[in-house]
């Protein structure tokens, strides 16, 4: 009686008196704040803090969701850096020299829960942004989970700059989902991330930078805890029909399934196999003897049956022949083995070259059939493959498409009769060893070199100056008028096409003139014609624009 009545008065305090662990509308754990260290090189930089809490208690696996906009955000001192709260929260704005604590609080399951993150400025020097390519890309958090389809996960991209400083990238990369079947990506907003059936998947972010189009890339995992994969809507066997002329002679099945998505993947050893006659051939299923690998037993036909069932007990099927000729003549060509296996490239567009050896009844008994042979790809999202006999294409050359994974391909052969004979299955993967996705086609920018020299008597008072092709002054620097170590030549390297203007000084120096692809010695290799400035002849001009083609040597004349 004791223990019913106080046990009446405990559920009418979590009632009247809500308080954290019965029922609290937060349910969260622990937080995380990232990164975990900020570094500014001025006052008046920005940069995204991200509060990441943890539902742990009663919860297997642990999920995570982002409550940037929820906690508490704080600076350890104004004149250090500010920070902002509430919607739009997190976002830290360096405003002197010194080192704090930039810290997130909330209400948590327990209590109070904080976290919190060191910011560093070292100069009270304005800048007008965190400086230099972005070198790194980090996604928040690393992973991330929901407990079933239909529910959202945001992700962060923080990329690192060469100067150390640190900004929010979010919305400038663009996001990718390594398998859409599982979890697809906002098209408004960016880094939101949407669970569509059991299992995980690679959340890609890439950025460029401008203008030398260097790319860098960060990724995360997401995993949908619960529901149900996605259905499986047909299935496809292959080849449709095969043919024996011996007992025991074995032939390979592959059967490749579609989801309602599109994805295509081999399931070869996931569907039921069984044969409508064993008397004539067997065939193997999961679990007993080799998925898909028939084996004749007597003459006649039979129609093998392949059976994938959905979690939803659904079940697709596909089916296909094999005719079994005892005592005929055997096949001239028996098999086909292709080569190399397991070929792993990082980016999309590269390219491998598969070759395709078949094994004859007759002699030669082994032939080349690389050119000959069509090939196959089961997952052209990962890799396509040239077929042999087209005009203008290699044949078994294959090509990362941009999807990241395993792809599988084949090469296939015809005999007389029109019996199709089926190599086996190799790998082709497109996944950076370092970022595990693929990365995005690039293409590699061509550079070319101007190199200039100072022909003339003056070697006291003369100065050529020029910028980089991404507007940093002075790349090229050359005489003793220059502050620092100047030489008779110096040279720049750029982007073949980039228009480079070089700027002699001092003004009335008695400057003679610039002569390139006009008798300059040396010569320029290729490339490069100087203009001088409009208004102007070679023998006065202050300037000489060159367009680079390639390497090119410009020669001024000093009195």
């Amino acid at each position: 009686m004791f223990d019913r009545i106080r046990l009446g008065t405990l559920l009418l305090t979590c009632i009247v008196v809500p308080f954290i662990g019965c029922g609290s509308s937060n349910q969260i754990d622990s937080i995380t704040v990232t990164p975990t260290t900020l570094t500014f090189g001025a006052a008046g930089l920005h940069a995204q803090l991200t509060a990441i809490g943890t539902i742990g208690h009663g919860s297997h696996p642990s999920t995570t969701e982002d409550v940037t906009n929820l906690v508490t955000w704080s600076t350890g001192s104004n004149e250090v850096a500010t920070v902002t709260s509430g919607s739009g929260g997190g976002v830290v704005t360096s405003t002197g020299p010194g080192t704090i604590q930039i810290t997130a609080s909330m209400q948590g399951f327990t209590g109070t829960i904080t976290a919190s993150s060191t910011v560093t400025v070292t100069t009270s020097t304005t800048g007008t942004g965190p400086g230099g390519d972005v070198t790194s890309l980090s996604i928040i958090p690393a992973n991330q989970s929901v407990a079933s389809p239909g529910q959202t996960g945001q992700f962060i991209a923080i990329g690192t700059t060469a100067s150390g400083a640190t900004e929010n990238l979010t919305g400038q990369v663009t996001w990718t989902s390594s398998s859409p079947s599982i979890a697809t990506l906002s098209s408004t907003t960016p880094g939101l991330v949407t669970g569509v059936a059991q299992g995980t998947t690679t959340i890609t972010a890439l950025f460029t930078n401008t203008p030398d189009e260097s790319v860098v890339t960060g990724s995360a995992t997401f995993t949908v805890t619960g529901g149900t994969s996605e259905q499986v809507t047909a299935l496809a066997i292959y080849p449709g029909s095969q043919t024996a002329t011996s007992a025991d002679q074995t032939t390979q099945f592959f059967v490749l399934g579609a989801e309602a998505g599109g994805l295509q993947y081999d399931v070869t050893s996931q569907v039921v196999w069984t044969s409508s006659n064993s008397t004539v051939a067997t065939i193997g299923t999961a679990g007993n003897g080799v998925p898909g690998q028939a084996t004749a037993k007597g003459a006649g036909t039979t129609t093998f049956t392949a059976t994938w069932t959905n979690k939803d007990g659904s079940e697709v099927v596909a089916t296909a022949t094999y005719a079994v000729t005892l005592g005929a003549a055997p096949e001239p060509l028996l098999s086909i083995a292709i080569v190399p296996g397991g070929v792993t490239v990082s980016n999309k567009g590269m390219t491998a070259q598969y070759l395709a050896f078949g094994t004859f009844s007759t002699t030669p008994t082994v032939k080349d059939l690389t050119s000959t042979a069509s090939w196959i790809s089961l997952t052209p999202e990962v890799v396509s493959i040239n077929s042999g006999g087209v005009t203008g294409e290699i044949g078994g050359l294959a090509t990362a498409m941009g999807y990241t994974g395993d792809g599988v391909i084949y090469a296939e052969g015809t005999n007389p009769d029109g019996t199709v004979v089926l190599s086996n299955a190799e790998t082709f993967t497109c996944k950076d060893p370092l970022t595990n996705v693929c990365n995005q086609e690039v293409a590699s920018p061509q550079f070319a070199t101007v190199t200039f020299y100072n022909a003339g008597e003056n070697t006291t008072t003369w100065l050529v100056t020029a910028p980089s092709d991404t507007g940093t002054p002075n790349l090229i620097h050359c005489g003793p008028g220059w502050t620092g170590s100047g030489g008779s030549v110096c040279t720049g390297t750029y982007e073949t096409g980039t228009t480079v203007t070089l700027t002699a000084s001092p003004t009335g120096a008695g400057f003679g003139g610039w002569n390139a692809g006009d008798g300059a010695s040396p010569p320029p290799p290729a490339g490069g014609v100087c203009q001088p400035a409009t208004g102007t002849t070679l023998l006065n001009s202050p300037t000489c624009t060159v367009v680079l083609t390639g390497n090119t040597s410009v020669g001024a004349i000093f009195y």
